[in-house]
């Protein structure tokens, strides 16, 4: 028995908007305040995730910002011929100031900002929430360049994103720019259905966990974003269990799931052992479950 239009409707609604908005004004506030250690760099304080996406739902109360350094960059080469990746070493020289002086000195302007309320983690520093203020998390990102091509200063190519690195040392890029411009232009070619399917589907999503038909943390929003992204956007239209009866049967009848991409179209959505993609069997569970909780409403 479907799901009815009903609930599917009540899903549908964007979370908190003005909490969620004051809490990054003050968060950028602080990031960009004149005097810390930082303030003569050249750096960018943007929203990545669902709110900055407008996919934010009720049960998710987290604020995502990313604060970049731009007077350096970091560099994947390996589309690059020999003769490219020397032109292009040559053409930039070591920065005195580095992504680990950067993170030091964001880390200390929220401690002197937020004190205990202010957690290091594995990726990101999260800051708890506080009367008004929600939950945030801050990444602490360089400017990431992956080059297509390098022949000079003048002559030259590539996809600008992200890069930082976890507790690990493992580095991490991501295109949080064209996540978000590739997701609205789905948004409005889809006559507006993307992005509320998308919330539906974060509601299914914690349905699923509450019912055991899914492990919690399997389904990240990020690649529920990156899976409706696929989905042909003339396939969403009238109501939304058309929406979703259409999307998932072109996702398990039609499409080529290797061949998915992530909502930025620099990564595939679906490849194991990768921080940037979707595990296959998290996807297929999360897949699985969705329909499972259609089926059996």
């Amino acid at each position: 028995m479907a799901i009815s239009e009903s609930q599917l409707d009540i899903w549908s609604h964007q979370g908190s908007i003005q909490q969620s908005s004051s809490t990054y004004n003050s968060i950028k506030s602080t990031l960009e305040a004149a005097g810390t250690p930082y303030s003569g760099k050249g750096y960018k304080v943007f929203l990545q995730g669902s709110y900055g996406n407008d996919t934010n739902i009720y049960a998710e109360s987290d604020v995502d910002v990313v604060i970049r350094l731009d007077d350096c960059f970091y560099s994947d080469l390996s589309e690059l011929s020999e003769a490219e990746k020397s032109a292009q070493e040559k053409a930039y020289s070591d920065a005195a100031y580095s992504y680990s002086d950067f993170k030091r000195d964001v880390l200390a302007t929220l401690i002197a900002q937020y004190g205990s309320d202010v957690k290091e983690g594995g990726k990101a520093i999260a800051i708890g929430a506080s009367g008004n203020r929600r939950k945030t998390d801050v990444i602490v990102a360089a400017q990431f360049r992956r080059y297509f091509k390098f022949n000079s200063n003048s002559d030259q190519s590539y996809a600008e994103g992200i890069c930082f690195w976890n507790s690990a040392g493992e580095r991490i890029a991501n295109y949080p720019k064209q996540h978000s411009a590739n997701l609205t232009a789905n948004h409005q070619a889809s006559n507006q259905w993307l992005k509320p399917m998308v919330r539906i589907l974060k509601n299914m999503r914690s349905r699923c966990v509450d019912e055991g038909l899914l492990k919690a943390g399997t389904a990240p929003s990020y690649f529920i974003e990156g899976l409706l992204y696929n989905v042909p956007t003339d396939l969403l239209s009238k109501n939304y269990q058309n929406c979703f009866m259409n999307a998932f049967n072109w996702i398990q009848n039609e499409a080529d799931k290797d061949k998915l991409v992530c909502a930025n179209e620099q990564y595939y959505l679906l490849r194991d052992a990768s921080h940037t993609c979707w595990p296959k069997p998290d996807g297929e569970a999360f897949i699985n479950a969705t329909i499972s909780l259609w089926n059996d409403w």
